[in-house]
Parts: C-alpha cells; sequence; structure tokens
C-alpha cells in the first residue's frame, strides 16, 4: 500500500524523533514478548525428552507424575518440572528437560525455609528480582502483569474511541435536537462519581464469576465514564470542518451524509485524533494500577503492577525489593508511552510543541 506524501512526510518526521521512534520499538518489542510470556517465564518447559518421545507441555494440558515414571504421592500429583529436570539429569539417562529462563509462572507459590513468604532476588534459584509475600516470582508477576495493562489499555483505547467519535461525529454534522439531547446527557454522565460505581458494581458481583468476566466488566465501567472527552472534541472537530468549502461543495454536488463524515471529514481530524492515542494509554495504564492499589481493580490473583505496589508499600521495610520492582517497571512503561506520545505530536502536529535534539 502506498501512502499518501503527507502521511510519509509526517512518519519519517516520527522516525527522526530517536526518543519517540525508539520507546516505540521497545514498547513493540515487550509488547509481543508478553504475548508469547509463556515461552519465557512459566513453570512448564519449553521441550521434554523422554524414553525416546518428545513432549511440548507449554500449551498443553495438566500432566501427572505417572507420566514420567515417577513413583509415590507425585505420581498421582502434578508433576513439578523443576523437580522433574533434576530428577532427569541425576539419572543420566537420555532424558531431559528444557525450562524456560525463568521456570515459575505467576501464580505459583515457592516456599521458602518452609515458608510462603517474601525473598531477595536470587539469581541461583532464578528469582531474578525475588518474590512477593506469599512467594509469587515478581519478575513473573510484573511481565504478566505488563501484559494484562497494556492489552487492557488498548482495548479501552479502542472502545473510548469508537464511542466518543461515533457520537461526537453525529452530534457536530447533525446538530439541533440530537446534539442539544446528548450534550445534557453527557453533562448528567459526567457528574456521576466513577470510583463509586466501580466499588458499587464489584460488590454485588457474585464471586462465582470468572476473571475474564470481571475484568470485562471492570473494562466496560472504565469505557462507560471515559468516552465523553472525545466526544466533545470531536463534536467541535465536525461543526468546524462541515462549514468548510470543500463540505459544503461534497454536499452541493449531491453526496451522501456518510460519504462526507467518513470521506472528508474523518481523514481531516485523523491525524490530530492520533497524537491523543498514546497519553489515553497512559490514563489506562494509570487508572487500572491505581484501581488495583485501592483493591478494586482486577480481581485477584491476576498480575498487577499495583496489586504489587499495594504489597510493597505495606512490608517497604521488610521487604523493599517489592515496591522497588514495581515503581520501576510502572515508571519505564509510563515513560515509553510518554515519549511516544511527544513523538507522535510533534509529528503529526503542524504546531511545534518541543524542540528535539
Amino acid at each position: 500500500m502506498r501512502l499518501n506524501p503527507l502521511t510519509a512526510r509526517k512518519l519519517r518526521r516520527f522516525r527522526e524523533i530517536k526518543r519517540g521512534y525508539y520507546s516505540f520499538v521497545i514498547l513493540v518489542v515487550l509488547t509481543v514478548l508478553s504475548l508469547f510470556a509463556e515461552l519465557l517465564i512459566n513453570d512448564k518447559p519449553l521441550l521434554i525428552k523422554y524414553e525416546g518421545q518428545l513432549m511440548f507441555p507449554t500449551y498443553g494440558s495438566v500432566k501427572l507424575g505417572s507420566a514420567f515414571g515417577l513413583e509415590g504421592q507425585a505420581a498421582n500429583t502434578p508433576v513439578n518440572y523443576r523437580e522433574l529436570a533434576r530428577t532427569f539429569q541425576a539419572e543420566d539417562d537420555g532424558n531431559f528437560v528444557i525450562l524456560p529462563p525463568v521456570p515459575y509462572n505467576p501464580y505459583e507459590n515457592t516456599e521458602v525455609g518452609g515458608l510462603f513468604r517474601a525473598a531477595p532476588p536470587d539469581f541461583a534459584s532464578k528469582h531474578f528480582l525475588g518474590t512477593d509475600t506469599t512467594g509469587r516470582d515478581i519478575l513473573a508477576r510484573l511481565f504478566y502483569g505488563f501484559r494484562t495493562a497494556i492489552l487492557f489499555a488498548i482495548a479501552f483505547t479502542v472502545l473510548t474511541y469508537l464511542i466518543g467519535i461515533a457520537l461526537g461525529c453525529m452530534m457536530g454534522y447533525f446538530g439541533g435536537l440530537f446534539d442539544l439531547l446528548f450534550q445534557r446527557i453527557i453533562e448528567i454522565w459526567s457528574n456521576i462519581p466513577f470510583l463509586y460505581m466501580v466499588i458499587i458494581v464489584f460488590s454485588v458481583i457474585p464471586a462465582t464469576f470468572s476473571i475474564p468476566t470481571r475484568i470485562s466488566i471492570l473494562l466496560l465501567i472504565m469505557v462507560l465514564f471515559s468516552w465523553t472527552f472525545m466526544t466533545y472534541y470531536m463534536r467541535t472537530e465536525t461543526y468546524r470542518e462541515k462549514a468548510r468549502d470543500y463540505a459544503l461543495a461534497a454536499r452541493v454536488l449531491g453526496a451522501s451524509t456518510s460519504r462526507i463524515i467518513f470521506r472528508h471529514i474523518l481523514p481531516n481530524t485523523i491525524s490530530t485524533i492520533v497524537t491523543f492515542i498514546p497519553f489515553t494509554v497512559v490514563a489506562a495504564i494509570t487508572a487500572i494500577t491505581a484501581l488495583d492499589f485501592l483493591g478494586w481493580g482486577l480481581p485477584p490473583p491476576t498480575p498487577s503492577i499495583g496489586e504489587l505496589l499495594k504489597q510493597g508499600t505495606a512490608n517497604l521495610t521488610t521487604a523493599p525489593w517489592i515496591v522497588t520492582s514495581a515503581f520501576v517497571a510502572l515508571v519505564v512503561i509510563l515513560t515509553l508511552v510518554t515519549f511516544i506520545g511527544e513523538a507522535i505530536r510533534e509529528a503529526f502536529d503542524p504546531k511545534k510543541f518541543t524542540i528535539y535534539r
């Protein structure tokens, strides 16, 4: 697909802003890696060779110890692949287990001295950032928490913009009673306290609801209380664009309403809308982290940066590595997205906001 000269020039300008461009590359790489987190951070191995057979259990079902010749109690319980790797290594009969670089899943509790407690970073046991207060690997929970946060933020942004752009265009284009009615609805809706609604809804949701369902409900609530800012912006832009000569000429030539909106008005407002996207992602990540910190965000035991921050602040003196890891991870993520936003704003907006060297 060949880009028009103006879009190509904007993309070249974006690539020239090194801080934003490299931040974009890093964030994309991290996001792609997080989609395959099970291959990097998991208690299931990448490959097992047992009695001449090759197995790939990463995305497979749980296997019992009896499938690998274990006896006694271990034969009837889910196999511990780390222990199985040590067993195969000691037997030295050609069987082997290849584990991911971090051989723990984000939900697994690891005993330290017979107790489930926070442990400092230990490279020998491959707890590179230590464990939290229940013995779960912090790096695993941060990486899976990043995946949850970034996907949540992307879904939030897409849904918010779809609703806001659609309603804003209709309000700005049709005006009149339709515009007046939705302005009053938005004024009333904007005064409903968002946090109270989250608390009320999650107080009445049955505990039997699955984690994906609860996450979807949280996403829906956040979207329902966040679409108004884009609606007002699109309403203003549509009012301005529909009064321009090219829109009036299209109407005189008999162009339909949908053609005027999709072929004329939206293409002339989309470049400014793009500059808002990274900052909306930042707002979504910050909001979900804050809700998790307060205990009204993602349902436990979902990996979450906000939940780790809550643990860390509660154990600041006894386990400082928890809050340090979570805080650094959050700052890095928000910094990357902010740099991307600044670069996009500089590249796509005709005005100069920042000077880059």
